[in-house]
């Protein structure tokens, strides 16, 4: 999810990068596009790690519906760089109407 200043990523990190070296390289293959167009990225981040079998779907409600909680976009528009895997789209959007936010969610 891509917002004005700030991203969110929900990743499962493989056995050869920890998530820093991740985040590094993420910001390494980025930064020149981003320099271009008068954007840069802040030194650290900040991170949630989910744990053991730590629900993920109040952290992808929590993302999807942060531009709609900023204002951002109206609940009849789909935010433009929210991008997700098929598979994962497919399990999510199985709660959505018109795969728009409910009303309900933006009250939360």
């Amino acid at each position: 999810m891509i917002m004005p200043d700030h991203l969110h990523a929900l990743i499962t990190l493989g056995e050869r990068l920890l998530l820093g070296q991740t985040i590094q390289r993420l910001k390494a293959k980025t930064s020149a596009t981003l320099r271009t167009n008068g954007v840069a990225w802040q030194r650290d981040f900040f991170d949630h790690r989910l744990r053991g079998n730590e629900d993920v779907r109040p952290v992808f409600l929590y993302v999807y519906l942060n531009p709609y909680r900023k204002n951002l976009c109206s609940r009849s528009e789909r935010w433009p760089w929210f991008h997700c895997c098929e598979d994962d789209w497919a399990w999510f959007k199985t709660n959505l109407d018109a795969d728009l936010p409910p009303p309900e969610w933006l009250a939360l």
